[in-house]
This record gives C-alpha cells, structure tokens and sequence, in this order.
C-alpha cells in the first residue's frame, strides 16, 4: 500500500466524485479509478459503493478513511520536522481569527512569519471562536486568536491571554446618548441593537451582561461583519456594544464607556497536543510580537 493510494481515497471519499476527486489529486480519471480498484485487491474490502451517478463509503471504507487520514498526516508532520531540524520550514499553517482582534496585529505577524518562512504555505479564515477551537482540537486549524467572555476560557486547547477589555456603546450620529461621558446598561435596554448571531461568544457576553442585570433588550439586526455593525449603527437603526478599538476614527460614530458593561477576554489559541513545527513557530513570533508592543 502507497501513500499515494491513501491520497486518492481521501480525495475520492471527499469529493464522493471520481472526476473531481482525479481533477483535484492532478490524475486522470482512468488512473485514479485504477490505483483504487487495486488499493480495494490489496485490502480485500470494498471502500466505495458507486453507480454512475453516486459514489459512498462503504462501512469498511468509513473505517480505512479515518486511519488513512491519521497516516497522512504523521508522513506530512515527519517530512515537516525532518526539514526544520536542518533550520528549514516547510508545510502549511492555518490561522483563525474573530471580526474583532484588537491587540494583536495579525497581518503584520503573518507578514513577518511568510518573510521569515517563504516556504510554508499560508491561510486565515474569519469566523466564530468556539467554532475555531473545535478546528484546533481536530487538527484542521493550527491557531486562532479568539474573543470570550471574560469568565470563560477556551477548553482542550493551549491558550493565553492577550488582551481583556470592557466593550462599548457605540452610538449614531445626533444620539441622544452621544453626548454622555459614561452609560449604564439601563439606560440602554430600550434600544435597538446590532450583535454577533445569538450562538456565537460575541454575543453572549453582551447577552449575559443584560440577564444578571435584570435587563432584556432587543437585536434587531445580527452580523458577523463589524463593517456593516457600524453602517448600521450610522444609518441610526441601531446600537451596538463593540471593543473601542474596532470603532475606527471617522466614521462620525459615538463610542461611550458602560460602567457595568459586558468583558471579553482576547486569547491566542493553538494545539496543545504536538503542534507542528509551523504552528509552534507562528505562536512563538505572535506572542514575541505582543512583547515587543509592551516593551
């Protein structure tokens, strides 16, 4: 059995497509069909049940997938730490990242981590927290800067603090609160409100904010895009509760302090079981980064 052939069946039980798993491993159709047919001889089961138009897992290829998956992945991390041993870096890191990141500027690390390590393949996606823990803990993601409450810390992952903060109420033009010097949450549970959707960490540092004071308010408009929070918030729909930092200057929008108001905590999260030579070198230039700041 060949790597190769373990490459072809993942990519065939993703695509569950002969055609584009063939398009996506750069072989043809004929070639792949065969390397499988003969991988299937080799194992004496049937991994895949097809018809013209469908292809499956068979319950015995549910199992060979899975392992397969976890024999990739050993072979890429042994290939990536034999080069590094030698002061190379090669293989990939993937990054998330919240809408809000304030204390960490995240372009600027990556910039410097791609000039330091040409050879290592670089991506980012923006999302929610407990989503991008869930991708560290599965190995799909290798770090993420997260945003939570400020009692709640991230579970079966590595993490530290980078930053904690009180949010603030962030206000449209002519306002009747612009003008104040501080809020409180009472004088907000009128209002209309823009937030993060109601299952993300965003939002339930604000949501819980308002319960223990013995508040309700109402969200009329939901967003995982800080940009079209403050359009909205321009355009006198709403409020919102937002990190100052996330408020840029000129955008004609009040931001004022809410004395009891919801804390979040910032964290830069990553594995914290073997983490690649990629991922633990993007953490260690973060956090060195983050030092420098306060320095």
């Amino acid at each position: 059995m060949e790597l190769q052939q373990l490459r072809y069946a993942l990519a065939v039980a993703e695509e569950r497509n002969f055609t584009r798993a063939a398009t996506k491993t750069h072989v043809v159709q004929s070639a792949l069909s065969h390397q499988i047919k003969a991988l299937e001889r080799e194992l004496g089961v049937r991994l895949f049940a097809r018809t013209s138009r469908r292809v499956e897992l068979t319950t015995a290829g549910h199992a060979f997938v899975a392992g397969a998956r976890a024999t990739l992945d050993a072979a890429d991390r042994t290939v990536t730490e034999a080069v590094a041993a030698t002061g190379q870096m090669r293989g990939s890191l993937s990054v998330g990242a919240i809408p809000t990141v304030t204390r960490l500027d995240l372009t600027a690390v990556l910039g410097r981590f791609h000039r330091t390590y040409p050879q290592v393949s670089i991506g980012m996606s923006v999302g929610g927290s407990l989503d991008f823990i869930e991708r560290i803990r599965t190995g799909s993601l290798d770090a993420a800067v997260l945003g939570l409450p400020e009692d709640v810390e991230p579970k079966g992952v590595a993490s530290t603090v980078i930053a904690q903060e009180r949010l603030v109420a962030v206000l449209g033009p002519g306002h009747r609160f612009a003008e104040r010097r501080r809020l409180r949450l009472a004088d907000l549970a009128d209002e209309a409100f823009v937030d993060f959707p109601s299952d993300s960490p965003g939002r339930s540092q604000s949501d819980r904010a308002f319960a223990e004071a013995g508040l309700t308010r109402t969200v009329a408009f939901e967003s995982m895009l800080v940009d079209m929070m403050l359009d909205l918030v321009g355009q006198g729909l709403c409020i919102a509760l937002l990190a100052p930092a996330v408020v840029p200057d000129g955008r004609e929008l009040a931001t004022v302090p809410v004395t009891d108001g919801p804390k979040r905590a910032e964290y830069l999260a990553w594995s914290e079981f073997n983490p690649s030579p990629a991922a633990s070198a993007f953490v260690e230039s973060a956090l060195a980064s983050l030092g420098a700041e306060q320095g």
